[in-house]
């Protein structure tokens, strides 16, 4: 399974980004998404759209946090990175910092496809390749925006 990760959008899409998704089975966003346009956006792909609200979305519907299984794995989206990993889950999928991660942090792997729109402490705006393979195999590729 290929998941495009994106975060900390805050309200604006680089035009064409949303067609790099199309190889994707889904797209995740992770927070910080500030308009129901951004994800109208993403929704135009045709792909399954998971999400979760960020600091500075204002849409009390959206979710502060999902989990779910995929390809063996149990995963925790959330914008705000927590300081532990949830009991039982292997995959912590974060925003908020606006700097990439992958990171093993106790039983689980945390990672963050950094920001696309305001990246900071030096890192470049970015988003990134998740692939899910059956079997415990994780691939996280980021993508630098030029």
């Amino acid at each position: 399974m290929r998941i495009a990760v994106l975060s900390d959008t805050h309200d604006r899409m680089p035009a064409g980004l949303a067609a790099k998704f199309a190889s994707a089975d889904e797209i995740w966003h992770l927070g910080d998404i500030c308009t129901p346009a951004i994800l109208e956006i993403l929704r135009t792909v045709g792909l399954p759209l998971r999400f979760v609200r960020g600091n500075c979305d204002a849409y009390e519907e959206w979710p502060l946090t999902l989990d779910f299984e995929l390809e063996g794995f149990r995963i925790h989206l959330e914008h705000i990175p927590p300081s532990a990993a949830p009991a039982g889950v292997d995959l912590v999928l974060h925003g908020h910092t606006h700097v990439p991660r992958n990171q093993k942090v106790g039983h689980a792997t945390f990672l963050n496809p950094g920001c696309i729109t305001r990246p900071n402490r030096g890192a470049p705006a970015s988003w990134a390749w998740l692939e899910l393979r059956a079997g415990r195999s994780i691939g996280w590729e980021l993508i630098t925006l030029l």
